[in-house]
């Protein structure tokens, strides 16, 4: 099974990455690592996350204080948003067709 970012997951990944970075050198790799590996658990079992609505689910990364959400569109995973825990629930909603 594919993946595809919304872009502005996409752009959440990297300014969380270069986050990190900035607070210790390699954060922002071991961020990347622990997101991809999130993204593969999806891949995997891509039923077994929180529902956050119909057609929206979420995993939380396990080390860092984030969650990917995402839907499951004709045999591919949709990564709507790349969520700090703390973020205003719910702002990538807008993101989502249903």
């Amino acid at each position: 099974m594919i993946f595809t970012f919304h872009p502005e997951a996409r752009n959440e990944l990297n300014q969380a990455v270069d986050y990190y970075e900035n607070q210790q050198q390699k954060l922002g790799l071991e961020f990347l690592k622990e997101t991809y590996y999130t993204i593969q658990r999806i891949i995997e079992f891509p039923e077994a996350f929180s529902k956050q609505s119909e057609n929206t689910r979420k995993c939380i990364t396990n080390r860092f204080p984030f969650v990917v959400i995402y839907q499951i569109k004709k045999g591919e995973i949709f990564i709507a948003a790349i969520a700090h825990l703390s973020r205003k629930p719910g702002y990538w909603k807008e993101r989502l067709s249903q």
